[in-house]
């Protein structure tokens, strides 16, 4: 059967595979490629959901800005650390059991998120909740890498983007108009019942795509020697890296946008809510260009090449504008500058992925985590630093961002060294 053929019926053929050219064969149907879009779609609906309700909290809570924004950090490093925990589970266990502990755990958490009382309580079950969301990511992207391989596999990424970035332009629209009717404590509401709903598809409809004869058999001994060689491979480590930082300048701005947008220039949460909501299309437009039109036809280096110099660009446009090297400017300019930053997302996430689990065979799990955990690691220090010089100002929201953007390219250009071509060429 030729690359990218479908086989009907996923869970009959993942229930069979006991053939080792099956693994290229196999593919999602409609409904479980958006289960998988549904659990990559796990951090933006817990993060952005909440946004607009932030400067809420911050008058609820009676706490400050900076202790309102650990929240986010908790949540973030949480689903962080939960990855390297739950990726190498599910090499061994398969990926249908970790899933469904995952996503019972988050369902509980985010329960008590809604019902805490403090600053303090809710930092402490934002983190579990972290911990818990993190299996619905780590397994979608390992799902991925047993089903698909090579330009595949990175059209495949870009499709997820498709989908996943419904959520962020959902999720603070959503949160808006909830807190028309209640306050912050309803959005965690509507997460369970998300949450509830996800849990029942993947239940009944997301199959076992991990064989048995597949998975490993070690402990956390194999699963510390199974990281410790993905990180020896250089190229995978620079990607790794560069997605990281990439990621940081996204969170970096998710962080800081409900307070640059609403406290400084004045916008409602309805407004914040519409433009987060633009922004996070242009990602999508430009993760479909990038799976539909340039996956294929021109090779993955240059297209992130590409992204990362944009990110950079904007970050650099942002810093100016909020040091006020223009002069006094206005929301308009901030906005744009950010919507191409987000554009710019769209053709960087997707290929750092999937340039990395192209140099991964085996233990697509432990991979995934580490891919996974670094980025949220790296998004968990920046979101602090975004509100160190209070919610008054732009500058270290711009300053994190160009700060990463540059890391990401130093990592690029030094660790991957992309003229080689050598990360494209691994799997044929």
């Amino acid at each position: 059967m030729p690359e990218g053929a479908p086989i009907p019926d996923l869970s009959q053929a993942a229930a069979a595979d006991t053939r080792p050219h099956v693994r290229a064969q196999r593919r999602t149907g409609l409904l479980v490629t958006l289960v998988l879009g549904g659990l990559t779609a796990t951090p933006p609906l817990a993060m952005d959901m909440y946004l607009p309700a932030l400067p809420e909290v911050t008058r609820s809570l009676q706490a400050p800005a900076a202790t309102v924004q650990l929240t986010l950090t908790a949540c973030l490093a949480g689903m962080a650390l939960g990855q390297l925990v739950v990726g190498p589970m599910s090499d061994r266990w398969g990926r249908r059991r970790p899933l469904l502990a995952g996503l019972a755990v988050y369902i509980v958490a985010t329960v008590l998120c809604a019902l805490a009382p403090t600053v303090e309580t809710l930092v402490a079950f934002r983190l579990a909740q972290g911990l818990a969301g993190a299996a619905g990511i780590v397994i979608a992207r390992a799902v991925v890498r047993d089903l698909y391989d090579g330009m595949a596999m990175a059209r495949f990424f870009s499709t997820l983007m498709l989908i996943s970035g419904v959520a962020p332009i959902v999720a603070p629209l959503i949160g808006g108009q909830i807190l028309r009717v209640t306050d912050w404590r309803g959005v965690f509401v509507v997460l369970t019942v998300l949450g509830v709903l996800l849990a029942g598809v993947v239940w009944f409809r997301l199959p076992e795509t991990l064989p048995v004869q597949e998975r490993h058999s070690g402990g956390v001994g194999e699963a510390l020697s199974s990281m410790r060689r993905l990180l020896a491979d250089l190229p995978f480590t620079g990607y790794m890296l560069a997605g990281g930082f990439a990621f940081a300048a996204l969170f970096a701005y998710i962080s800081a946008s409900p307070f640059v947008v609403q406290e400084i220039y004045g916008a409602s949460p309805q407004t914040f809510s519409l433009l987060f909501g633009l922004n996070s299309i242009g990602l999508v437009v430009a993760g479909q260009i990038n799976g539909k039109v340039l996956v294929g036809r021109v090779r993955l280096d240059r297209v992130l090449a590409v992204g990362l110099g944009i990110v950079v660009l904007a970050a650099t446009a942002l810093l100016l504008m909020s040091l006020g090297v223009f002069g006094e400017v206005g929301l308009t300019p901030m906005a744009a500058a950010l919507f191409v930053l987000m554009t710019a997302m769209g053709i960087t996430l997707p290929n750092t992925q999937a340039l990395a689990l192209m140099r991964v065979r085996h233990a697509a799990g432990s991979a995934s985590a580490l891919l996974g955990t670094s980025s949220f690691l790296i998004g968990a220090i920046a979101s602090p630093l975004v509100g160190i010089a209070g919610e008054h100002t732009a500058v270290p929201m711009a300053v994190v961002q160009l700060a990463a953007g540059l890391v990401a390219v130093a990592c690029f250009v030094g660790m991957c060294r992309p003229w080689n071509g050598r990360a494209e060429g691994a799997e044929s």
